[in-house]
């Protein structure tokens, strides 16, 4: 693997990126970094061995950009960019709600651009990376992107216009189970169990469940069936999830956040 990658804006996500490249095989020497604070460019050099930049630097030498800035900062990391980017060099946008048509429009014509949305889990190599094409980017730039991305966890490709969607779904998904385990670990603690015990039995579950859900091929419907016995204690618990609309609370939950992703791709910042 001979070309160079630059990560901009090097936080936890884009730290993730660098260890899961470095273990697929990447040689740090052509990993090329860049970060707000001098310090933390150091701490990274020290810790993988790669190559702290400027933006302006990576511009000009890396072969693939990946930015990882935050989406109210990408417009300024652009103007950066611009005028040092050549238009056969690839950018891979990880900003959340941004199109690609906003890059295309800042950068040199036909300049290859791939959206991909990841997730936390990219820290522990179990993201969820979902990967849309702009208007120049090919199979090859595709390819590349899933290479990268698949270092930390499972890739999906999808037509741009489901970006927004799959954000809901998967991008925002982790916080969905964190609120749900915190949920769960209080009932927990209301029947009598200890934090720490409540913790780990619903960890655990949740860790068992999803391991059945991503192996057996089994719908999840199915899954859930096999655990409700007639009369039993989770039919019980089943019919108040329900009574309680929890299922229409998710379905409208995910809408909102849909709909968020949406307002930031049209620039609404409140």
């Amino acid at each position: 693997m001979s070309q160079k990658v630059a990560v901009l804006g090097t936080g936890k996500i884009g730290e993730a990126l660098l260890s899961g490249m470095i273990r697929a095989g990447w040689a740090p020497a052509d990993l090329l970094v860049t970060a707000r604070r001098p310090e933390r460019a150091e701490e990274l050099r020290a810790r993988y061995g790669v190559n702290p930049v400027t933006n302006t630097e990576a511009a000009k030498t890396a072969d693939t950009l990946i930015l990882t800035v935050k989406p109210q900062d990408m417009g300024t990391l652009l103007d950066e960019l611009a005028p040092h980017l050549p238009a056969d060099r690839l950018v891979i946008s990880g900003a959340a709600g941004i199109p690609t048509s906003f890059f295309e429009e800042r950068l040199a014509p036909g300049t290859p651009v791939v959206r991909v949305m990841t997730n936390t889990p990219a820290l522990v190599d179990e993201a969820m990376s979902v990967i849309s094409a702009g208007s120049h980017a090919t199979e090859q730039h595709l390819a590349h992107a899933e290479e990268i991305f698949g270092g930390v966890g499972k890739t999906l490709r999808v037509p741009e216009s489901q970006q927004d969607a799959c954000t809901a779904l998967s991008g925002s998904g982790p916080a969905y189970f964190f609120y749900l385990v915190e949920a769960m670990t209080d009932a927990g603690i209301l029947l009598g169990l200890p934090r720490d015990k409540a913790h780990e039995l619903i960890v655990q579950s949740a860790i068992g469940a999803a391991v059945m859900l991503r192996d057996s091929g089994e719908h999840p419907v199915k899954l859930r069936e096999n655990v409700t016995s007639p009369a039993g204690t989770t039919i019980n618990a089943i019919r108040e999830l329900e009574n309680h609309g929890v299922r229409a609370a998710l379905i409208a939950a995910l809408e909102a956040a849909r709909d968020r992703s949406r307002e930031l791709a049209s620039g609404k910042k409140d």
